[in-house]
């Protein structure tokens, strides 16, 4: 009998480990499952972290410190009072064998504190505040980087065994996994706030994937291409005091800027007093011609009321062929505050504006006069 009891004792003591084993890997699939439909969110992963780790751990609590400058800054934890989580988010923690946090930072490897109150060297404040004894610590990793600290702790004196030290160590891959992602996400993201003050967002997006990649390299496109210049601006460089030059000429930037973000279009060419800006392209955009038209209408009526400082530099998308020379020209034929439409625009944009007749330009590079319309309005549908 005492055979078949121990027996069962055994059987019992392995389905227990089992079920631990199957928990213990259920919650590491779920978590990394998250990681993948995150987002790029750091903060709610590392939550989940420090909620699994409390658990499968078999601890009280557990915290993660993220690396800033020199110094480990608390960043989520699971069953820590109110108290302490408030003293560690104002004392970062340094490298230090007077905590964990500190000796994790020192060697980059994990640390087991078997007895905090047998540790002469272990000095931490915080214990007063939510009483430890045991703790496990292991260090968040990318490549050699040390770019955290998670760490469990429990109240009495329970030491981690091998495979407890293990399943840690497989939460900091997890982190780090999250904080690479974080990272490159965060890169991808201030790449394309720093193109959007050059291109409109629009264009900002499409070039951070693989299909704006593909039109950079060069492609054909039909566009529309609207060209403006200021009348009597060389007059006014003439006589003008250099500091007034520049705000008029910033401003302007300004105004020109906004309305052609605002109307989907895209800056070829800004200098001085000179801009150039198409449309349907690299983004498709419907009813393009009607895009510029109303652009040209826009800042036909804001040229007089110019704005503040601040659409400097931009990012060089550009188009060539000779649809920007006769925007160019029919820019320079143009009487101030006139708007002049080739034929082709006219015929894309004949029911959507009223326009009148011009003149024929002889134009270099085209081998008969080309018709020309002066747009008056937009009608509004």
């Amino acid at each position: 009998m005492t055979d078949l009891g121990s027996g069962d004792a055994r059987i019992r003591e392995l389905m227990r480990e089992l079920s631990e084993l199957r928990d213990r890997h259920e919650t590491v699939a779920r978590v990394f499952q998250d990681l993948a439909r995150s987002h790029m969110r750091l903060q709610p992963i590392l939550d989940q972290i420090a909620e699994a780790m409390t658990s499968l751990l078999r601890s009280e609590y557990s915290l993660i410190h993220l690396t800033e400058g020199e110094l480990l800054h608390f960043q989520a934890h699971a069953g820590v009072a109110a108290a302490a989580v408030e003293y560690e988010r104002l004392h970062p923690v340094g490298p230090g064998v007077e905590t964990l946090t500190g000796r994790v930072a020192l060697t980059k490897q994990p640390v087991h504190i078997r007895d905090a109150a047998a540790d002469a060297d272990y000095n931490f404040p915080v214990v007063k505040l939510a009483p430890v004894r045991t703790l496990l610590g292991a260090p968040v990793l990318i490549e050699d980087e040390l770019v955290g600290v998670m760490q469990v702790g429990r109240r009495d004196v329970r030491p981690f065994d091998d495979g407890e030290i293990e399943l840690i160590a497989t939460f900091a891959n997890q982190c780090a996994i999250a904080i690479g992602n974080a990272r490159l996400f965060e890169t991808v993201e201030r790449q394309r706030a720093h193109l959007e003050r050059f291109v409109s967002p629009e264009v900002a997006a499409l070039v951070s994937t693989k299909e704006g990649s593909r039109l950079l390299a060069g492609h054909r496109a039909y566009i529309s291409v609207a060209y403006f210049d200021l009348r009597g601006f060389t007059a006014f460089v003439e006589t003008a005091e250099p500091e007034e030059l520049i705000d008029v000429v910033r401003e302007y930037h300004e105004a020109a800027g906004q309305l052609v973000a605002a109307h989907k279009g895209t800056v070829e060419h800004f200098a001085d007093d000179g801009l150039m800006v198409f449309f349907n392209d690299p983004v498709p955009l419907p009813d393009h011609e009607l895009h510029a038209a109303k652009l040209a209408v826009a800042m036909r009526e804001r040229v007089g009321e110019l704005a503040q400082i601040g659409f400097e530099g931009r990012y060089d998308y550009g188009v060539l062929g000779p649809v920007t020379n006769l925007a160019a020209r029919l820019s320079d034929a143009a009487a101030a505050g006139q708007i002049l439409l080739s034929q082709r625009a006219f015929s894309a944009l004949e029911d959507s504006v009223e326009a009148q007749p011009a003149v024929q330009l002889e134009i270099k590079g085209f081998s008969r006069p080309v018709p020309v319309y002066e747009l008056l309005r937009v009608v509004e549908t």
